[in-house]
């Protein structure tokens, strides 16, 4: 861990002090599914497509009870639609009538329905629940490992390595802030290491 984490922490939350989600919606059930849609797609898309979507199907209830291939034409512009559009129809049905129509906050119900991974449950737990959560895409991984915050270098070895290192209350703001800054200025081929807020802090691991 990183010696200056705790000044690193400051700068990001003074610099970044949205924690709000990438992805725009209006109910919770809205976001999980966003999740569920954003893997390997922008969120931009992602945020194209849900209004349109939920316009058709508001609920969980409506949309456990879609036609797939109508599902399928709402979000085709995402990566692997198919397979996305009977994720999002199967956890809709989970939901509505495993879990009463709310979204469930344990780790262990999330990663059970279909489509959700560990990142993605993390974001309803940080971002619904005001619950602990690391959320480890490729912009947190690689600016985490360069600001030398951690070692490890696979998505859950990386989540289990903060969790155990940063107080509880941390470890969302940090999620979102160095994800904002992995998307503003330490980019993955041009990191802007001259402008940057953190450059009297960072070891630059792995440039």
């Amino acid at each position: 861990m990183n010696k200056n984490f705790d000044k690193i922490y400051s700068i990001l939350l003074k610099a970044y002090p949205d924690l709000s989600s990438f992805i725009e919606y209006k109910q919770p059930f809205e976001l999980l599914i966003g999740v569920i849609l954003s893997a390997q797609s922008t969120d931009r898309q992602v945020n194209i497509i849900l209004p349109n979507l939920f316009a058709r199907y508001p609920g969980a209830a409506e949309l456990a009870q879609a036609s797939q291939k109508d599902v399928e034409e709402l979000i085709r512009s995402v990566g692997f639609y198919r397979i996305k559009a009977a994720n999002i129809i199967k956890t809709a049905d989970i939901i509505h009538n495993q879990h009463g129509g709310t979204i469930p906050s344990s780790m262990e119900e999330l990663t059970a329905l279909p489509g959700v991974g560990r990142k993605s449950a993390n974001v309803i737990r940080g971002t619904i629940y005001g619950l602990p959560a690391i959320i480890v895409d490729t912009h947190f991984m690689r600016v985490s490992r360069r600001l030398g915050l951690t070692e490890q270098k696979t998505p859950e070895k990386i989540e289990k390595d903060l969790a155990a290192k940063i107080p509880p209350k941390k470890q969302y703001p940090l999620s979102m802030t160095v994800n904002r800054h992995g998307r503003t200025t330490c980019h993955a081929r041009k990191p802007d290491c001259t402008n940057c807020i953190l450059r009297d802090y960072c070891p630059k691991i792995g440039l």
